[in-house]
């Protein structure tokens, strides 16, 4: 069986002004179903820039992502959108929920776009909502609770599609170390019990010991893979001659 994701000579490359900025260089890696990978790397080392092009949120300059055999990076965006919310869901630092919309209604919002009756797609976010603490605060807007439980809301946002893939961009980065590891274990638990296949963007090493790999980034290659289940480590070096022509250009 292939697998979920791979992902072929990624390349992205930006303009600013007369300068071309590559933010992430040939990156080629599978993915295995129900598997949890974590991108590990200081800020502009390729990450999230990999993270959004594996998503399909971004479109590479070279390269291709194949995602259940099928090449996103070339298909419309109309059909991109609609296989997104069949397969992917997302949790992002910022939470990004509807401020006028309570906890209900944010996380059974996506039920809606599928045309479900409000009495079943309420009673399916109620229930997942209370799986993961937030029983008493079904009805509180955004502005009514704390970093750690918005950030609840919208990993159970993320997951009433019963979701693939699952990609977070720095989840737990504005929330301090207690929620921190209430967050993970949520995320964690939902990868091992429904075979959901988590990508995560970090910078926090911690947070990366629970991943089955590790994939260690630095200017927009891989430096290093970590896999963890088995317990090896691939190290990636540039090629000597590489690194002395770029020096004498």
């Amino acid at each position: 069986m292939p697998p979920l994701i791979e992902i072929k000579g990624l390349t992205k490359k930006y303009r600013i002004g007369r300068e071309v900025i590559t933010a992430l260089d040939d990156v080629s890696i599978d993915i295995e179903a129900g598997e949890f990978v974590c991108l590990l790397g200081p800020s502009g080392s390729g990450k999230t820039t990999f993270l959004h092009l594996v998503a399909g949120l971004d479109r590479p300059t070279k390269g291709d992502v194949f995602v259940k055999g099928l090449c996103i990076n070339k298909i419309k965006e109309k059909d991109m959108a609609l296989f997104r919310r069949r397969f992917m869901a997302f949790v992002f630092q910022a939470y990004n929920l509807v401020p006028t919309l309570t906890a209900l209604e944010n996380v059974s919002m996506p039920l809606m776009f599928d045309g479900m009756p409000k009495s079943r797609r309420e009673r399916q976010a109620k229930e997942l909502l209370t799986q993961i603490g937030l029983g008493k605060r079904l009805r509180n807007k955004p502005s009514e609770m704390s970093g750690g439980q918005q950030q609840r809301v919208s990993i159970a946002r993320a997951l009433i599609n019963d979701p693939k893939i699952l990609y977070a961009d720095e989840p737990t980065g504005n929330l301090d170390s207690k929620t921190t590891r209430e967050i993970m274990d949520i995320l964690v638990e939902r990868v091992r019990e429904k075979g959901v296949t988590l990508v995560m963007v970090t910078h926090n090493a911690n947070l990366a010991e629970r991943a089955d790999r590790v994939i260690y980034m630095l200017d927009g290659k891989i430096q290093k893979i970590e896999d963890k289940k088995n317990h090896t480590v691939q190290e990636f070096f540039r090629d000597d001659a590489d690194e002395l022509e770029g020096e004498a250009g």
